[in-house]
């Protein structure tokens, strides 16, 4: 994975208020991914459900649970 891919996104999110609530406006990791693609970061929503829980300078990922998601 292209884990620096994911943390620089990261990065530039925390320093962009209008990035940030387009992420959290997603629904879904392939939504944020998409997102971060058309920026020229690389990496798949797979990839950043996984990162669930860790933390990233100053942004921990979180998954959101939907209502009728299974677990």
């Amino acid at each position: 994975m292209a884990l620096d891919q994911l943390s620089d996104f990261l990065k530039k999110m925390q320093s962009d208020p209008a990035l940030k609530e387009e992420v959290l406006s997603k629904s879904t990791a392939d939504d944020v991914a998409r997102v971060a693609l058309k920026l020229g970061f690389e990496f798949s929503g797979d990839e950043l459900l996984r990162m669930s829980g860790k933390k990233f300078d100053r942004v921990t990922v979180q998954k959101t649970v939907l209502p009728g998601e299974y677990n």
